[in-house]
C-alpha cells in the first residue's frame, strides 16, 4: 500500500520503506494464517449448517407440492427482510470499533432485540394483507409463526458479531450448527407428519430459539447493556450500512416477491428450488469467506496494511472454491428430476443461477473490503446500483417466464462486476487487472478441462438417464475429480503458498 505524506504543504504519494514491507510480511502473513485456520473452523460449521438446510431443501422439495413450496418461499422471504432490517447493519459495527467490545455488543444487543420485538409484532399485524397482495394469501399463517423467531435471531446475531471481531469461529460449532440441526430436524418430522408449509418455518423458530442459548451455555453470552457513545457510534454506521444491508436482502428475495405476484405460488416454488441449490456455493464458501475477510480487511485498515495484497489473495479463494461447485451444479442441472419430474422445468433456471451465483460470490468478497476501508456509502451506492438494475429487469421481463427471471439475476451481478472493481480501485484496494485476468483465466480453463471427461462420458451413456441415483453420482464423482486435478494443475504455485501458511 502505498502511502501519503505532506510535503512542502502538499501530498506526496512515497512507496514503502524497507521496514514496513517487512511488517507487512509478517503482519499479513500472520493474518493470512489467522484468516485460513477461521476459514476452516466456519467451513466447518457451515457445512454441518448449511448441509442441514440442504437435505430440508431437498426433503421439502420430496414431501410437497410446487404449490406449497412456494408458500414457503415466500413466506421465508418476507422474515429474511424482517430479519435484515431488525440487524441494520449494526453487527459490522463490532468488527470495527476501537471501543470496548463487550460493551458494544451489549449495547447492539439491547438494539437489535428491540427492533426484532417490534418487527415480529408488524409482521402478525400486516401478515395477512401483505400476502394478499403478494397474490399468495395462504403464507399469512406461517408469516404470523416465524416472526416469532426475530428476536431470538437478532441475540444469536451479535453473538456470531463478536466471535467474527475475534476470529475464533471455532466456538459457533455448537451454536451455529446445532441450532441448524435441530431446525432441520423438526421441519422434516413436521414435513412426514402433513403439515406442509408450516413444516419449515416450525424448523426455522426452534433454530433461532435454540441458537442464543446454545451460545450462552458454551460461554458465549452477552449481558444487554446501553453505552450512550457505543449506540450513537452504532446508529451513524446503520444510517448507511443499514440501508444497504435491506437493499442488499430485496436483491436476494425481490424475485421471489415478483414470481409469486406475476406468476403465482407453483411458478415460485419451481424458481426457489433452482435459486436455493445455486445459493449452497454461496452460503457454504462466499458467506464463509466473506464472514473471515471483513475483520481480516478491517485490521489492515486499521495497521496501514497491504489491503490490495489480501483482497487479491480472497478473491483467488473465492473463484477456486466456487468454480467447481458451480460447474458441477450447472452440468447436472438436469437432475433436478431426481427429486420428481415435477421439478424438470428447474432445470434451465439453475443453469443460469449458477452462473449469477459466482457472480455475487466475487461481488461479497468486495463489498467486504468496501466497508472495512469506512466507505459505506460507496456499499450503498453500489447496493443500490444493483437494486436498480434487477428492478428494472424483473419489472420488464418477469411475465416471460422464471428462465427470464434467472436471465436477469445472472446480467444484473456482472453487470456490476466491473463497477464494484473501479470502486475498489480508486480506493487502492482492487486485485491488478493482469492478476485478475490471470485468476479467472485459469478458474475457466479447470472447469472447461473438469467437465469434459463427464461430459463425453455422459455423451455416452454411461450415466444412464437423468433420474438415475447412480449415474448423478458417478456423473458428480467424475465432474469434482476433473476440476480438482486440472485446478491442482493450473494453480500449483498459490496452492504451495496456501499449504506453507494462511492465505498466501
Amino acid at each position: 500500500m502505498v502511502r501519503v505524506e505532506l510535503r512542502g504543504g502538499a501530498a506526496v504519494r512515497v512507496a514503502p520503506r524497507p521496514a514496513d514491507r517487512g511488517r507487512w510480511r509478517r503482519m499479513t502473513g500472520e493474518l493470512g494464517t489467522k484468516a485460513a485456520r477461521g476459514s476452516l473452523w466456519l467451513g466447518a460449521v457451515n457445512l454441518v449448517s448449511k448441509g442441514s438446510q440442504m437435505v430440508v431443501t431437498l426433503a421439502l422439495a420430496a414431501l410437497l407440492t410446487e404449490g406449497e413450496l412456494g408458500v414457503v418461499a415466500l413466506a421465508v422471504s418476507l422474515v429474511n427482510l424482517g430479519q435484515v432490517v431488525q440487524s441494520i447493519g449494526v453487527y459490522d459495527v463490532i468488527s470495527r470499533t476501537e471501543r470496548d467490545s463487550r460493551r458494544m455488543a451489549g449495547t447492539v444487543l439491547t438494539l437489535s432485540v428491540g427492533a426484532g420485538l417490534f418487527l415480529g409484532l408488524v409482521l402478525v399485524a400486516v401478515a395477512s394483507p401483505v400476502t394478499e397482495a403478494l397474490g399468495v394469501p395462504d403464507a399469512a399463517g406461517p408469516v404470523r409463526l416465524a416472526a416469532l423467531g426475530l428476536p431470538f435471531a437478532a441475540a444469536g446475531g451479535v453473538q456470531l458479531a463478536l466471535l467474527h471481531r475475534e476470529l475464533d469461529f471455532r466456538r459457533r460449532m455448537v451454536p451455529d450448527g446445532g441450532s441448524a440441526v435441530l431446525g432441520a430436524a423438526v421441519t422434516i418430522v413436521f414435513a412426514l407428519d402433513g403439515a406442509g408449509p408450516m413444516s419449515l418455518v416450525a424448523g426455522f423458530v426452534c433454530a433461532s430459539v435454540a441458537q442464543p442459548l446454545l451460545g450462552a451455555l458454551m460461554g458465549g453470552g452477552i449481558r444487554p447493556c446501553w453505552d450512550s457513545r457505543a449506540a450513537v457510534e452504532a446508529l451513524r454506521w446503520v444510517a448507511i450500512v443499514g440501508p444497504a444491508a435491506v437493499v442488499a436482502a430485496l436483491l436476494v428475495n425481490l424475485d421471489y416477491l415478483a414470481v409469486g405476484r406475476l406468476l403465482g405460488p407453483e411458478a415460485v416454488g419451481v424458481y426457489s428450488l433452482a435459486y436455493r441449490l445455486a445459493w449452497v456455493p454461496y452460503i457454504t464458501v462466499a458467506i464463509v469467506l466473506g464472514a473471515v475477510a471483513f475483520p481480516v480487511f478491517t485490521r489492515l485498515c486499521r495497521r496501514d496494511g497491504p489491503l490490495r495484497e489480501m483482497v487479491s489473495r480472497f478473491t483467488r479463494a473465492v473463484l477456486v472454491l466456487t468454480g467447481g461447485l458451480y460447474l458441477a451444479l450447472a452440468v447436472l442441472a438436469d437432475r433436478v428430476v431426481l427429486l420428481g419430474a415435477r421439478w424438470a422445468d428447474a432445470a434451465t433456471p439453475l443453469v443460469l443461477l449458477c452462473g449469477y451465483g459466482l457472480g455475487i460470490c466475487l461481488l461479497q468478497i468486495w463489498y467486504q473490503a468496501v466497508k472495512a476501508t469506512g466507505h459505506a456509502r460507496r456499499y450503498l451506492a453500489l447496493e443500490c446500483s444493483h437494486l436498480g438494475l434487477l428492478v428494472a429487469g424483473l419489472a420488464l421481463l418477469t411475465p416471460f417466464g422464471i428462465e427470464v427471471v434467472a436471465a436477469v439475476q445472472f446480467a444484473a451481478a456482472w453487470l456490476m462486476l466491473p463497477i464494484a472493481w473501479h470502486v475498489l480501485a480508486r480506493l487502492e484496494a482492487a486485485p491488478p487487472v493482469q492478476e485478475l485476468t490471470g485468476i479467472v483465466s485459469r478458474v475457466l480453463a479447470a472447469c472447461v478441462l473438469g467437465a469434459l471427461p463427464a461430459v463425453l462420458l455422459d455423451q455416452a451413456g454411461s450415466f444412464g438417464s437423468a433420474d438415475s441415483v447412480p449415474g448423478a453420482l458417478g456423473e458428480g464423482l467424475v465432474l469434482m475429480a476433473g476440476y480438482t486435478a486440472a485446478t491442482l494443475a493450473f494453480h500449483r504455485r498459490e496452492l504451495l503458498a496456501l499449504r506453507r501458511g494462511g492465505l498466501r
